[in-house]
């Protein structure tokens, strides 16, 4: 490989800059909006069930269009969808700083998922399209470490704005960026398209109707009752709903997930397994900021601190993960990432209380962190080293959209623990909840970790994978 080969040319540097600009705004908007729903909850007079729903607008609407995002790109322009996906994000986030009720915030806020399906999964199709395979690792990997950075820095600059400002400040730094981000992609991208698949419309309207079945019947089953008609109803029009997917997939001319690749052993554990890790994430990622707040006094800033060392973890555990999946294999860092996790929050459900020292937390919440970021890569590496080259796409497609709907369950299966056990009368109830949530965090690692050990010892031998490949990794949307 001659210099020439790897020397990055302008229109590749301008490329992977802009594709990690947004990379960055939105990851650093989803770490920010956890750190500050403390404050969301007192401003706006918000219960439980509407603070989650902050999260899961976002999270549902995001998991059930990025297939969607992907294939408008190939099929109308992805550079054009891209922008359009900026805009709408940017526009988004300006409703959501507007907001004068808590409504308003979390349909703003699936509009933002909207957005991010658009741009996150065409970004990087954009990076692939532009770089050859010998300098493509390169590239990713500094776009994923600019992710990192947003993920590590995301509580503090969420705690400084929170405790600084307002909360709404959040969502007015995404404007500025925004348009900067959208005057330079239009000048400086050039526009590419793909192949012009047919599109699984079918597919989408079954999964995303029943998936919200099922979280609208787990939100509100401690309001309504579990027994209620209501909760009964979307429960059980859920199940069906997903059920009648799955039928339908199976027999679908041009299937969005094609149901045999669950014959495969290591998709048909390694996509699960990764759905606990984002459950147990986010599940805990919903809680932490304001367990700091609400039992320890802490402003937003100083919750936000207390979160770096876990949030750190992602820029040391996950690169290295990567890295030697390959040589000891990727069950041993799902299962051992999970196991990690488990601990971690076992330690925080039996120890955390209002006379909780820091010190004592820190500890588990490294071990916590490692063991998600350690899980994380592996588990991708299983699901896409377990199809064949030319159905990478769809493998990493399928992957991304299982791990959202899991960190929407884990949402919503903590909150509704912690609103059986608890709530925000006072420091005491909430440390009741917290600890049965966390509680429930636990279980949600412990049975993913039982998954993992289905994963396959040894990789597969990698096949190379056509120049056509790598346009079916970016239309799978891999920004996993």
């Amino acid at each position: 490989m001659t210099a020439r080969d790897v020397r990055m040319t302008s229109k590749q540097a301008w490329v992977l800059g802009l594709a990690s600009l947004a990379s960055f705004m939105m990851a650093l908007d989803s770490l920010v909006v956890t750190t500050t729903l403390d404050s969301i909850r007192k401003d706006l007079t918000a219960s439980i069930e509407s603070l989650e729903w902050i999260v899961n607008a976002y999270s549902l609407t995001f998991a059930v269009l990025l297939l969607t995002g992907a294939a408008l790109g190939d099929r109308f322009g992805r550079r054009r969808i891209f922008i359009a996906g900026l805009a709408v994000f940017t526009i988004a986030s300006v409703a959501c700083a507007l907001s004068p009720d808590i409504g308003t915030l979390i349909a703003a806020r699936a509009l933002q998922g909207l957005g991010a399906s658009m741009v996150l999964p065409l970004s990087l199709t954009l990076i692939s399209a532009i770089f050859p395979p010998q300098q493509r690792g390169k590239a990713m990997g500094l776009y994923l470490g600019f992710t990192g950075l947003a993920t590590f820095s995301g509580p503090f600059i969420g705690g400084v704005i929170a405790e600084g400002l307002a909360w709404q400040w959040i969502f007015w730094l995404n404007l500025p960026v925004g348009l900067v981000a959208i005057l330079l992609t239009a000048r400086r991208v050039d526009e590419s398209v793909g192949p012009n698949n047919r599109f699984d419309v079918t597919g989408v309207v079954l999964v995303t109707l029943g998936a919200f079945g099922i979280v609208w019947a787990l939100v509100r089953g401690n309001v309504a009752g579990w027994s209620s008609a209501e909760v009964l109803t979307a429960l059980v029009l859920g199940v069906a709903l997903v059920v009648a997917f799955v039928q339908w997939e199976r027999r679908a001319p041009a299937p969005m997930l094609p149901m045999r690749f669950f014959r495969l052993r290591a998709f048909a554990t390694a996509n699960p397994a990764n759905a606990a890790v984002f459950a147990s994430l986010y599940g805990t990622m919903f809680f932490l900021a304001q367990y700091f707040q609400t039992m320890h006094g802490e402003g937003p800033l100083g919750a936000g601190l207390r979160l770096m060392p876990w949030t750190a973890t992602l820029m040391v555990c996950a690169p290295i993960a990567g890295r030697l999946a390959d040589k000891v294999g990727e069950r041993n860092f799902v299962v051992g990432g999970l196991l990690l996790q488990t601990i971690g929050m076992c330690w925080i459900t039996l120890v955390a209380d209002a006379g909780t020292g820091y010190l004592e937390l820190l500890p588990a919440l490294i071990v916590s962190g490692a063991g998600l970021t350690m899980a994380m890569p592996a588990a991708q590496k299983a699901v896409v080293g377990a199809v064949q080259p030319q159905e990478i796409g769809q493998a990493s497609g399928a992957f991304m959209t299982i791990r959202m709907f899991g960190g929407v369950f884990g949402t919503t299966v903590t909150v509704a623990v912690f609103a059986g056990a608890g709530g925000y009368a006072s420091a005491e109830q909430f440390g009741r909840g917290f600890t049965a949530a966390m509680g429930a965090v636990t279980a949600i690692a412990f049975i993913g970790m039982l998954i993992a050990l289905g994963i396959p010892g040894r990789r597969p031998r990698a096949v190379s994978a056509p120049p056509q490949a790598a346009s079916a990794v970016s239309r799978g949307g891999g920004a996993a």
